[in-house]
């Protein structure tokens, strides 16, 4: 399995909310009804948890998924102010919008 930005992310916040709450790997595996290496996987690299996995750890943490992903979503991204503003934008505006990523898509 190819390691992604995104395996990162999900290491690197599940320690950094497990440490908040100050909880250890091997009691919050228990509390999943794991074994007790099972959150010591995730964050070493060695494994990922399943998509059900994942929302388990999310409710662990009295999270919504919106809440656990809320790093990734910079405001201060391009591709963040664009998303903004194409939610306002009428069908006409938005149309005029996907003829000109057209053009760009064309002279590349």
């Amino acid at each position: 399995m190819a390691n992604t930005q995104y395996d990162e992310f999900i290491r690197i916040r599940i320690t950094e909310l497990r440490i908040a709450k100050n909880i250890s790997e091997h009691k919050m595996s228990v509390d999943l009804d794991k074994s007790g290496s099972y959150i010591r996987g995730i964050t070493s690299g060695a494994a990922l948890p399943s998509l059900r996995e994942l929302f388990n750890i999310i409710s662990y943490f009295d999270m919504t998924p919106a809440e656990f992903f809320a790093p990734l979503d910079d405001a201060n991204t391009p591709y963040r102010e664009l998303c903004e503003k194409l939610r306002t934008m009428n069908e006409e505006e938005l149309e005029k919008v996907s003829t000109f990523i057209g053009w760009i898509e064309k002279k590349e």
